[in-house]
């Protein structure tokens, strides 16, 4: 990019600058530098410097629980050192906290039918799972495997952290429980009535509709 093109991005601020560099820096998995701050939030580099230390001396003179740090040549949000025994307390006592049985119940199904997608879980348990697999992800027990070539569903997998918490060292250790849990072929019927879209009011007054019913616990984990 030209030092004219360049101009010409960050000469519309799409957003109060120091708003909208807080919003940007929040969602950020790496430190960013002032040009990539600039672009995204359309404001002079000269600018975004200057409000980014600022911005870092606040926090500072606030003693907020977070600052604002220049490492690596970016800037990055870091929780503050003298809060770091907080924040692991708070991290160890959540992977502690035991499992909701919708959680259980889903773990089951991916562990014994992976790689599975969501709609096939939702299909063996009869419920929508978005909410439970949330929580799985979260916790580190299941994880992204690829997707379904056919539907380009995501699929997920148990992962080694799951062997861990149940004390095996792979998945040929498992209890044979895989009997009991139905083919998924035998629920491609029911995935087809999934994907259906629903019948016009005067059709469904005639023929009855299956309502998928959500996880009851208002929050898992």
């Amino acid at each position: 990019m030209s030092e004219q093109e360049s101009e010409q991005v960050l000469d519309v601020p799409v957003a109060e600058l120091r708003p909208a560099l807080e919003a940007v820096l929040m969602v950020a998995d790496q430190p960013l530098d002032d040009l990539t701050l600039a672009q995204a939030v359309g404001h002079p580099v000269e600018a975004v410097s200057d409000a980014l230390a600022a911005l870092a001396a606040e926090y500072e003179e606030q003693g907020r629980g977070f600052e604002l740090r220049a490492v690596a040549g970016g800037w990055r949000y870091y929780t503050r050192e003298a809060l770091a025994h907080v924040v692991e307390r708070f991290a160890l006592e959540g992977q502690q906290a035991r499992l909701t049985q919708a959680a259980l119940e889903t773990l089951a199904v991916v562990a014994y039918r992976q790689p599975v997608s969501r709609a096939r879980v939702s299909a063996v348990r009869g419920v929508n799972v978005d909410g439970v697999m949330r929580t799985l992800l979260t916790r580190g027990l299941v994880e992204e495997a690829g997707s379904d070539e056919a539907s380009g569903a995501h699929l997920y997998r148990t992962t080694g952290y799951f062997l861990e918490r149940i004390g095996v060292s792979s998945l040929d250790e498992l209890p044979e429980l895989a009997p009991f849990l139905p083919e998924l072929s035998d629920m491609e019927h029911e995935l087809e009535q999934l994907a259906t879209p629903a019948a016009p009011a005067s059709e469904s007054a005639e023929s009855p509709t299956t309502e998928t019913q959500p996880d009851q616990p208002p929050a898992d984990g």
